[in-house]
């Protein structure tokens, strides 16, 4: 019988640190890295040389486009991202995606090359202290200094960027212990005595929980990645279907529950739709589940779901009373927590309350929705574009970008199943969305991957089109191109008298570099355009750049003003 992997990595013989590093990571199931080699971390990149049949390593242009392709993969997968990095400015160019990927709970495990021991402390070349910069980024790091605490140390780090709440660690490992040597043994870690990452239920708040929930007339669930990231969507929709309650998403929680569900509202927040935040006001209960009550959700705290008790499901006890009292946390790994309250609920019927929501997607169809994918004016709309992408792209998964394209490709697009977005919530990284997409093609290269980018985002991260080019990753990117910095825009001419500060962009030749760098090219400009244009895209193997010159001055609506209520959501 062929001995697996891991058993071959058991037996292996006196190694040294960076043969070390790569074990660890074929014990661990690692199939992809994402990074960039440099003078500190060449001994681990040695190391992988003898074994590119087994890991496939993608070579960015850029670190931080590292842990965006990583979080991409992750999040498209389900499995933990790897990077790996050299010191000094190698190193430091990771901090936005580590930021990012912390705000958005993203499982990644970073190896940093560091100085030699010796020099640490000496301001010797290329050495920073990585550790403290990226304490407040990071779920967990560490450095190691032996080459015999290596294997450790990755377990560490895999067990605690994937458990409880997900999230980014370092771990920085000096040269000399990449070359020391050390009798390889590899044992995963499944517990940590000072780390505890899955809460004990209390039956009390479940059974709590359910008495409000059968009480309730006008409940809402809020559904947020935390549902995603514990594997729970059957879990949501066995709720949902005994409950009889509408649901609406956080952006990160989009997917979880397929966009033509019969109790699907919309998507809360700022940018989200009518029913949702206008029924808010009305609602006698809130059932937030694996979501942290974002500003950009809220709106004006003390305002968000005044009439409501809260229900707060969720794994992180830090989030639990952070932004919203609970009246009832369920404290927990939600994939245990919800089913423990659907065997005990009543089965109710909600049909009322929810054809109150329908009223209002009614209205927002029909003063919002509707023109904004309508084939009229004398050039093409981001709704519009989307819209098409969306009908011929039925199962993709969507990547955008941060900005306007990024909230009309999350409202009009459709969901059939679960992990088909990828977007930078929490920090909202422009240039998040190439490197993002380029990593989730790699992650599940059978599924079509759309990337929406806005063309100040795509000129952030414009030098990952190479990468997409020798990795050949087959990503469909669509450019909407309306010479501004969209969303800033937007703000300075609602809030800002129109007062245009250093927003209007003058782009490069984007055909010229699409064919630098290898990848297929159509400009669209005109509605008798597009569908063909799509088709094209469609039908075109590999990767495609489709460039669409929109509206100049078009906004992003519904609309809630920063800091306002929810309630008071503006439609134009």
């Amino acid at each position: 019988m062929m001995m697996t992997i891991q058993q071959q990595v058991k037996e292996l013989p006196r190694m040294t640190g960076s043969q070390a590093v790569i074990q660890s990571f074929m014990a661990e199931g690692v199939e992809t890295i994402f990074g960039y080699p440099g003078g500190a971390i060449i001994p681990v990149y040695d190391a992988l040389y003898d074994h590119r049949d087994k890991i496939n390593h993608i070579l960015v242009r850029h670190e931080q486009c590292a842990i965006h392709a990583a979080q991409g993969y992750a999040r498209a997968t389900g499995k933990t991202g790897v990077c790996i990095v050299t010191s000094g400015p190698g190193a430091t160019n990771t901090i936005t995606g580590l930021a990012d990927a912390l705000l958005d709970s993203t499982p990644i495990v970073l190896i940093s090359g560091q100085v030699a021991s010796a020099q640490l402390g000496t301001d010797a070349f290329q050495e920073i202290n990585f550790l403290e910069l990226t304490q407040s980024v990071t779920k967990w790091n560490c450095q190691v200094k032996r080459a015999e605490d290596i294997p450790e140390a990755i377990a560490r780090a895999f067990y605690i960027a994937s458990s409880g709440r997900p999230g980014p660690v370092v771990v920085d490992i000096t040269k000399d212990a990449q070359n020391g040597s050390l009798d390889f043994e590899y044992k995963p870690v499944k517990f940590i005595r000072s780390y505890q990452p899955y809460a004990d239920i209390d039956n009390n708040q479940i059974l709590e929980a359910v008495r409000l929930i059968n009480l309730s007339r006008k409940p809402m669930v809020l559904v947020g990645q935390g549902v995603i990231l514990a594997g729970a969507e059957q879990e949501l929709k066995e709720f949902l279907e005994k409950s009889g309650i509408p649901a609406a998403s956080t952006l990160l929680g989009l997917s979880a529950l397929p966009s033509d569900h019969p109790q699907y509202v919309g998507m809360l927040g700022m940018h989200g739709n009518y029913g949702p935040n206008l029924k808010n006001r009305d609602c006698d209960l809130m059932i937030a589940i694996g979501m942290r009550f974002d500003d950009r959700v809220t709106g004006d705290v003390s305002k968000f779901g005044i009439n409501a008790k809260f229900i707060h499901l969720e794994i992180d006890p830090a989030e639990i009373n952070k932004i919203i009292y609970a009246d009832v946390p369920v404290l927990g790994d939600i994939k245990q927590s919800l089913p423990m309250i659907t065997e005990r609920i009543s089965k109710a019927d909600h049909s009322d309350w929810l054809n109150e929501f329908k009223v209002c997607e009614n209205i927002e169809r029909e003063k919002i929705i509707e023109p904004a994918i309508a084939h009229n004016g004398a050039h093409l709309k981001m709704g519009e574009v989307v819209d098409a992408v969306a009908r011929q792209f039925e199962d993709a998964v969507l990547v955008t970008d941060v900005g306007q394209q990024q909230m009309f490709a999350s409202k009009y697009f459709r969901f059939k199943r679960t992990r088909s977005i990828i977007t930078s919530g929490g920090l909202g990284t422009m240039g998040f969305g190439l490197p993002a997409a380029i990593g989730a093609k790699i992650g599940v290269p059978e599924r079509d991957v759309c990337l929406f980018v806005g063309d100040g985002g795509l000129q952030m991260t414009l030098q990952e089109l190479a990468t997409i080019y020798q990795s050949k990753a087959g990503v469909k990117i669509i450019l909407m191109n309306n010479g501004y910095l969209g969303m800033v825009r937007q703000w300075q001419e609602l809030f800002y008298d129109r007062r245009y500060s250093f927003t209007e962009l003058m782009s490069p030749d984007f055909e010229f570099i699409a064919k630098a760098n290898h990848i297929a090219y159509r400009c669209v400009e005109h509605h008798e355009d597009l569908e063909e244009a799509v088709r094209q895209m469609k039908q075109t193997d590999g990767a495609f750049l489709l460039e669409c010159r929109v509206e100049r001055e078009e906004n992003v609506f519904p609309m809630v003003p920063a800091g306002a209520d929810v309630h008071d959501i503006r439609l134009e």
